[in-house]
């Protein structure tokens, strides 16, 4: 009888346990500004028609990850990546920020070491780094890179 009354309990719990998880679908700007609506921001340089002139400041694309949307703007002078600004970042949860903030400091050097979106992923950030690259590489292309 008692270990009937014991499972009974225990599975209780473990429905109530995984009941209370909350999905990693949330993400908010790094500077604390409230969600985006879902529709991209403009670019906050010039036009990026395709060739562009390799000057000025691109957005890059959203990108939609497991865990929330990646985005970054790029900042380019004569045709060289020389700063990244991080406009989103997977921030649902204490552990999506602390990936993020362990991760994206690297990926930021990493790439304006070497001007590109060439960059290894972060060990631990698959998909935090993956969606960095991608967003990059769109601002990139924008810029004409």
């Amino acid at each position: 009888m008692r270990r009937a009354v014991l499972a009974a309990a225990s599975t209780s719990a473990l429905v109530v346990l995984l009941l209370t998880l909350k999905p990693h679908q949330m993400s908010t700007p790094v500077d604390g500004a409230a969600p985006s609506t879902g529709t991209s921001p403009a670019p906050t340089g010039p036009a990026s028609p395709p060739g562009g002139s390799g000057t000025g400041t691109y957005t890059g694309d959203p990108v939609q990850t497991q865990y929330g949307t990646v985005q970054v703007a790029a900042t380019v002078k004569a045709g060289k990546l020389t700063a990244v600004k991080v406009l989103q970042v997977p921030s649902g949860n204490g552990r999506d920020q602390e990936i993020a903030a362990y991760a994206v400091p690297r990926l930021t050097k990493e790439a304006l070491a070497g001007h590109s979106a060439h960059i290894d992923a972060v060990s631990g950030a698959s998909y935090t780094s993956h969606g960095y690259i991608q967003s990059l590489q769109s601002a990139l292309d924008r810029a004409g890179v």
